[in-house]
């Protein structure tokens, strides 16, 4: 993942803003905001993205009628200088508004890939945590496995579940979902 600076913005106008990101071209790539700074990653590829969609699918089979499942590129906004779109999203149906989420959300999931790794994390777990999203999956999508974190009665994310392979992964937050890691990749696995 790279940090994009060929960007209209003048060097001392200050840190971006969610607004400065509408302005952006529509390439394919990610585009978010971490307090003020652009984070640009390139677009998924089909394991990442087969994943994404079976999860999405496992997950809106189980989701309650107060929640909602999503995928990216829908964003959830954080004032004006953050702005995340995670792979898959759960909120409250109440939360969300046409174009965005701009309360944290119950969950928020990221497929891990080469450039993006490290921001997933770590840079992109510590801004969740901080928002308060209760839930935080990491999948690896080579494995495959999945690293569940919730957060603790002290607002820090604490490791509750890992799942990887043919192993069942069982959560109970934000809502009971129950799959095998690898039947995410579908055909692919």
């Amino acid at each position: 993942m790279t940090v994009m600076a060929d960007i209209e913005h003048p060097v001392d106008s200050g840190p971006l803003t969610v607004h400065d990101l509408e302005g952006m071209p529509e390439d394919g790539r990610r585009r978010e905001l971490i307090d003020g700074v652009l984070i640009v990653s390139p677009a998924p590829g089909r394991r990442h993205q087969k994943i994404v969609v079976r999860l999405w699918r496992v997950l809106d089979d189980v989701c309650p009628p107060e929640y909602d499942v999503l995928v990216a590129p829908l964003a959830v906004r954080q004032g004006d200088s953050t702005e995340l779109q995670p792979d898959v999203l759960v909120g409250r149906d109440e939360d969300f508004t046409e174009k965005d989420l701009p309360a944290p959300p119950v969950l928020a999931v990221e497929v891990l890939s080469p450039s993006t790794a490290i921001y997933d994390l770590n840079l992109k777990k510590a801004v969740y945590e901080r928002l308060g999203t209760g839930s935080y999956w990491v999948i690896d999508p080579e494995e495959p496995a999945v690293t569940v974190f919730e957060l603790d009665e002290d607002g820090c994310y604490q490791q509750v579940a890992k799942g990887a392979g043919d192993e069942v992964c069982e959560v109970e937050r934000p809502f009971r979902v129950r799959f095998v890691p690898k039947e995410l990749l579908g055909r692919l696995g």
